[in-house]
């Protein structure tokens, strides 16, 4: 039996719808990680995002995928292949995504004195 909501979310202003959307560890890093492969397979993408879970990976993936962020490409193959890739509404969320990086990078090196490292995930590369 699947989980449902007792109560309906309510979402008062768009920071909070955005953030619902793409916000949290691993969405954002899904996203930062098909922009930068552009295509992966699901093993792929598992690999890539290094220790994240298959279950909370397929949820996240479910999300994304209801939100229209990313979309799903199966091929009927023997074996079955099925491939990840952003949207055109997920693409767009990715200068957002490094605009948040620089902001991080920023603040964190002014809080605790040292720049934060490469992030390989969505190439950002702190001044």
């Amino acid at each position: 039996m699947a989980y449902q909501r007792k109560l309906e979310k309510d979402i008062r202003c768009p920071l909070e719808y955005g953030l619902e959307v793409f916000g949290g560890k691993w969405k954002s890093r899904i996203i930062c990680v098909l922009a930068a492969k552009e295509i992966l397979r699901y093993g792929e993408l598992r690999r890539e995002m290094g220790d994240i879970t298959d279950a909370v990976l397929a949820a996240a993936l479910k999300e994304l995928q209801s939100a229209g962020i990313v979309e799903r490409r199966s091929y009927d193959e023997i074996p079955p292949r099925v491939e990840y890739s952003l949207t055109e509404r997920g693409r767009s969320v990715v200068p957002i995504l490094r605009s948040i990086c620089q902001w991080a990078g920023f603040y964190h090196r002014e809080d605790y004195g040292s720049a934060m490292a490469y992030c390989r995930k969505c190439d950002y590369d702190p001044p």
